[in-house]
């Protein structure tokens, strides 16, 4: 378990989900009390725990604990985390919320569509509905000494997607509104599961991008810089697979055809290809999930 200062009042905690390292952050933004921005899944939770107490965080001190979305490693394990922090309100899309309270329709869907993945992540446990604050769009949240967060709805990934903007760092915390940023070779990968809204998403960058920040943190993972240039980057990226994938539907391909000329035709993902196929998650939902989730949108939009 690792913990770094990443920015005047930032702390990034890798929280080793699964034993895997440089995966899933959560970050501590420590003013007068502390807020949390993403959890990451109910077993990488005592990790979690393990890093506040080496910031000295008192569980009482956390006000508020934002996820980005509900999906297991972002969201899931809030609510195992809320039985350690007697005051922390925690903030969800609206259309997330119930989700939260009673997890068990999102256990079920992702152990369909996750697997053993789902099984590595465990059970998400509910949160007590006084506990949390359905945000929306422009809401912002002070946890005192010129420390806040001003939530920014970013759909496209997922229905219930929120970003987070940080005047004083002039930083965004993506969820997965940005992407995966693999840190370690940086690079970009798209991350678009079905049911995914490749026009939504792009506006979402836009928005983003019109914030002018300076900063990403991603979840997947750590902190970036030169985010106008990641923003629109990966903007085109996205863009770029949808056109290979349309071709690729007219010429009657597969799926896993169409994934291998997406791999061969995005100089990023080609270059983290290694990486993927060992990585014990990534393997799973980047070369997968994500291009079904673009195959999908492109033939809704021909259907």
């Amino acid at each position: 378990m690792n913990v770094t200062k990443i920015d005047e009042h930032i702390y990034m905690i890798d929280v080793e989900a699964g034993e895997v390292r440089n995966f899933i952050a959560s970050y501590v933004l420590i003013g007068e009390k502390v807020a949390l921005v993403e959890t990451g899944p109910t077993s990488s939770i005592p990790n979690l725990l393990d890093g506040l107490e080496e910031l000295n965080v008192k569980p009482e001190d956390v006000a508020y604990v934002a996820v980005s979305h509900i999906h297991l490693d972002h969201g899931g394990g809030v609510g195992k985390l809320v039985k350690h922090l007697p005051k922390a309100k925690v903030i969800v899309h609206q259309r997330g919320a119930p989700h939260l309270v009673n997890p068990e329709k999102l256990w079920q869907q992702s152990q369909l569509v996750l697997g053993e993945i789902a099984e590595i992540y465990g059970e998400p446990e509910p949160v007590p509905a006084e506990r949390l604050i359905a945000a929306s769009d422009g809401m912002t949240v002070d946890v005192g000494d010129g420390v806040s967060i001003r939530v920014v709805e970013t759909l496209g990934h997922a229905s219930h997607h929120l970003s987070y903007y940080a005047p004083f760092s002039n930083g965004v915390f993506t969820g997965d509104a940005a992407g995966i940023y693999l840190s370690e070779i940086g690079v970009i990968v798209p991350t678009t599961p079905p049911p995914f809204r490749l026009d939504i998403a792009l506006a979402s960058l836009d928005k983003l991008a019109n914030l002018r920040p300076k900063t990403l943190y991603y979840t997947h993972f750590g902190k970036a810089s030169d985010a106008l240039e990641k923003l629109r980057f990966y903007a085109e990226q996205l863009k770029l697979w949808a056109s290979i994938a349309k071709k690729a539907i007219e010429n009657g391909d597969t799926i896993e055809a169409i994934g291998q000329k997406i791999v061969e035709g995005d100089k990023a993902v080609k270059k983290a290809e290694d990486y993927l196929k060992k990585h014990k998650v990534l393997s799973e939902t980047t070369l997968k999930e994500s291009v079904q989730g673009v195959v999908e949108y492109v033939k809704n939009l021909t259907s």
